[in-house]
């Protein structure tokens, strides 16, 4: 356990040397302006950029609306209203961190629901666009907002400084009440579930017997104690924030452990479930009376995170008593054992689930386990979600015919029935929302097929696909097949049928769309080969089960992206439509298919024209070796052609084999988006004056071996194109900066002392010395005594006396990503400050990995402005010497 201390603002360590400054006839100004840069970068308060990038940083973007989370009778929307960025003041509440788990410990609840609530929430009329408050309780954020399965109640969770609750609003009147009188124990199950007759919500509340908080020695009992006996290997990870003793181990049983139960809507009345446990996950049956539930068990561990903690997943009844145990998982400490204690394939029930409608479960089994219905099963995401999830692979025997089995209470190992039967094993399964027909995934000699059957005549079968090369996807609502995926250079990528379309039950969960004359719906995207002519376009397919016709109902329009977000029917006869292209915001429609109407809905505005009216090209790179890639290249909107401009690099390498495993991940680009300005978009920098030029190089080897090319990849990437922006006489090559967000970082600072290129680098939340990631990073897989050349050419920490530009570098200082621990960058300053060079380093207090409030942001833009004004935009004229 790790509490956060108070710290106001970011930790400062500085290095400064006498930058080259250009000579020119605006040398006085020139002057003054790295003055006052220096003045900024030197200071331990907050400071800002620019106003132009102020603005483009904390832009409303919260105000435009996007149409999610439809009523179950898809007559509404819900959205949860923001106010924008999160402030280090909510980021700085007391915190603590167990094992990966965040934790608010003043209002028992997970981190997160402080740090980013809602600060409301609104109604928006799905014919009309009209929206509406709903009332919401004073000195609250709002959280886990979910439909009751009528669509007539809104329960949601109301965070209060020191307590969490649950309310439920009556859609109707827009007014809220209190349902729980004893706080919420939101630490591990953070929001609420529905009974199917939306009379009861059911929750994991705080103990009322609970024992007092465990109390930490004020004198260490003993040493922190690690021992490893086991005879294999544990190569794990560089994983943040572990327990670390005894006491961490109790007060972490005592956050996470709660008590189930199911609370009147009406009433108020609290019937509980069973005794207090560590519950993580909780999935009640439509009719509230069985209980999926998932506790964490002990022994807890020091090596890895809680969620590699083990578990039991079981069936409980009303009472709390457990009448059936689905999984036991033990503690996962080695890699290998990931899925240890899971029974897999003939002894497994997959995809386990709650009836659509009607009492008892279902789940996919081979036939071998079918016969005796034993085994272990996989936890599925939620109540209906379809066995074996999305399509994914079931984990059952490729040659052997799978069952979907019926499990009803009191769900004994006799108390099954089989459902259907398939001649071979089925990938996944959903059901209509009346459980008479299912449909499955099934794959079979190279053909993708999904398939329905109606259950009272379930000899016969209706193809819906089928396909050569089609991996058969269920999904809630799809966005289109894998009909190949990027990665698979197919045929079938270019031929994508689409995604089974669903919607909510009635009872929860996802089921199969079906309309009143028996057609289903597939939605998908067609890619083309010349993408930059031809963009993606959405589409959306009516297939009749009856005769297996196929008839287009939807495809976007050649100059735009259109999607479909929400069908209000089951007849697909009207549906929600974003529009949006190069040039035009997207924004919501309501398009009605049969009359072939649309209707706008939301009045979506560009928060960030600035950023919006830069002039952007499109550039491809080749490299001497004939590797080529793209580079996207942002100038200022008055840029002047013939003119040199000082230039900022942004990258993040990747690996690959090839050049064509390279160009697949080029297809599903879409040029008729409009383009979307994030808090972090470094093309902001164009409002300063810069050419930006973002990309991800490629680092191409041999497979497993990709990274021994990575310093002469790296440096050929870069060389290349330095001499194409000069070719095309945007830069000006002796004022030239790099920049990185973690693996980008690293790779900063590794072009700052393997290349002469770059008179300054911004490098954030990133690893510098591959020793301290001794078992493995990105995508290598060798750990550092296979690759030990390799790990050491990379680390540039160990070549900080060759470093040739300024390096700036920022840090979340509770950054909880594997593998960038921020001694990394406290190291990292050490060794620049020993050897000399100019360099700084900024500790965020509070910030993850990747700065997220308001304040951190604003003082990262002042100080990277500040930064490339003294060593980039200022810096002397005389070039850089290349060196290929």
């Amino acid at each position: 356990m790790r509490p956060t201390s108070r710290i106001a603002l970011a930790t400062l360590t500085v290095a400064f040397l006498a930058p080259a400054t250009r000579v020119d006839a605006q040398g006085a100004n020139a002057s003054a302006s790295i003055e006052a840069a220096r003045e900024t970068l030197a200071r331990e308060t907050w400071v800002r950029p620019p106003d132009v990038i102020a603005r483009l940083v904390t832009a409303p973007r919260h105000l435009n609306v996007s149409l999610t989370q439809p009523s179950p009778d898809r007559r509404h929307f819900l959205k949860e209203q923001s106010e924008g960025l999160p402030s280090v003041t909510a980021f700085g509440k007391p915190h603590l961190y167990f094992g990966g788990l965040q934790v608010d410990p003043a209002a028992n609840r997970a981190r997160s629901l402080t740090t980013r609530g809602a600060a409301g929430l609104s109604l928006i009329d799905a014919t009309t666009g009209a929206s509406t408050t709903i009332e919401t309780p004073r000195g609250a954020t709002v959280s886990g907002s979910s439909w009751s399965p009528d669509g007539r109640q809104l329960a949601y969770v109301a965070n209060f400084e020191t307590a969490s609750h649950v309310f439920v609003a009556d859609v109707a009147t827009r007014k809220s009440i209190q349902v729980t009188k004893t706080p919420l124990l939101a630490t591990l199950v953070t929001s609420v579930d529905w009974t199917a007759d939306g009379r009861s919500i059911v929750a994991v509340l705080l103990p009322e017997q609970r024992a007092p908080q465990p109390v930490k020695p004020p004198v260490a009992t003993g040493p922190q104690v690690r021992v490893w006996t086991e005879s294999k290997p544990s190569p794990q990870r560089n994983f943040a924030s572990l327990l670390e003793e005894p006491f961490d181990m109790a007060l972490m049983e005592w956050f996470v452990t709660g008590q189930l139960a199911v609370i009147d809507v009406k009433t108020r009345a609290v019937r509980k479930v069973g005794t207090p446990a560590m519950i993580s996950a909780v999935d009640a049956s439509p009719d509230g009376q069985y209980f999926r539930v998932t506790t964490m068990q002990k022994p807890f561990s020091y090596i890895v995170q809680y969620s590699s903690f083990g578990s039991n997943s079981e069936v409980w009844d009303a009472s709390g008593k457990v009448l059936a145990t689905i999984e036991k998982r033990p503690l996962r400490e080695a890699p290998d054992s990931a899925a240890g204690g899971r029974a897999g394939g003939e002894g497994s029930r997959r995809g386990l689930a709650w009836m659509p409608t009607g009492p008892g479960m279902y789940y996919l089994a081979s036939e071998a386990s079918a016969r005796g219905d034993s085994g272990n099963a996989t936890p599925a995401g939620g109540r209906a979600a379809g066995a074996g999830g999305r399509g994914g692979a079931g984990g059952g025997n490729a040659n052997r015919p799978d069952r979907l089995i019926r499990w009803s209470a009191p769900f004994g190992t006799a108390d099954t029935a089989t459902l259907y039967r398939h001649t071979g094993p089925m990938s996944g399964v959903l059901f209509t929302d009346d459980a008479k027909m299912v449909f499955a995934a099934a794959t079979s000699n190279g053909q993708g097929e999904i398939f329905g059957v109606r259950l009272d005549e379930p000899t016969k079968r209706y193809t819906v696909i089928r396909q050569r090369g089609y991996t058969p996807a269920l999904g809630a609502g799809g966005r289109g097949g894998r009909g190949g995926a990027a990665g698979d250079d197919t045929l079938a990528f270019y031929n994508n049928p689409g995604t089974l379309m669903t919607r909510r039950g009635s009872s929860g969960g996802q089921v199969v769309m079906l309309s009143s004359d028996s057609t289903v719906f597939l939605r998908g995207t067609q890619y083309f080969r010349d993408y930059l002519q031809h963009a993606p376009r959405e589409f959306v397919d009516r297939v009749d089960i009856r005769t297996g016709t196929k008839s287009r109902l939807f495809e976007g329009p050649v100059d735009a992206w259109e999607s479909v977000t929400a069908p209000l029917d089951d007849d697909f006869s009207k549906a929600i439509v974003v529009r949006e292209s190069s040039t035009e915001v997207g924004n919501s429609w309501l398009r009605d298919f049969r009359s072939g109407t649309s209707t706008r809905l939301t009045s979506n505005t560009d928060l960030t024209p600035e950023y919006t009216r830069a002039i952007r090209k499109r550039v491809t790179v080749t490299r001497p070796d004939g590797i080529s890639f793209v580079v996207r290249v942002t100038l200022p909107a008055d840029y002047r052609e013939g003119t040199r401009l000082p230039g900022m690099f942004w990258l993040y390498p990747y690996e690959y084999t090839s050049q064509a495993e390279y160009d697949r991940t080029l297809r599903t680009e879409n040029v008729n988006r409009f383009p979307q300005g994030g808090t972090r978009t470094i093309e902001y920098l164009a409002t300063q004056g810069y050419v930006v030029a973002n990309f991800d190089p490629p680092i191409i080897g041999e497979s497993g071996r990709m990274n021994d090319n990575y310093v002469a990849d790296l440096r050929m990437n870069l060389y290349s194109v330095i001499d194409e922006l000069d070719r095309q006489g945007w830069i000006d090559r002796s004022r030239l900066g790099i920049g990185g967000h973690s693996y980008g970082a690293f790779t900063t600072a590794n072009a700052l002392v393997h290349t002469p290129f770059f008179k300054a680098g911004i490098a954030g939340d990133g690893m510098y010395n591959r020793t301290l990631t001794p078992v493995g990073f990105q995508s290598e897989r060798r750990d550092l005594w296979d690759g030990q050349g390799t790990y050491l050419e990379m680390s540039p920490m160990l070549y900080a006396d060759q470093m040739q530009g300024a390096l700036l570098m920022y840090h979340g200082m509770e950054d909880q990503n594997v593998g960038t621990a921020p001694i990394s960058s406290i190291r990292m300053m050490q060794a620049l400050r020993a050897q000399g060079k100019n360099s700084a380093l900024y500790m965020y207090p509070y910030e993850d990995h990747g700065p997220a409030t308001a304040e951190t942001l604003l003082d990262l833009w002042g100080r990277w402005t500040a930064w490339l004004d003294i060593y980039v935009k200022n810096a002397g004229s005389r070039p850089a010497k290349i060196v290929q």
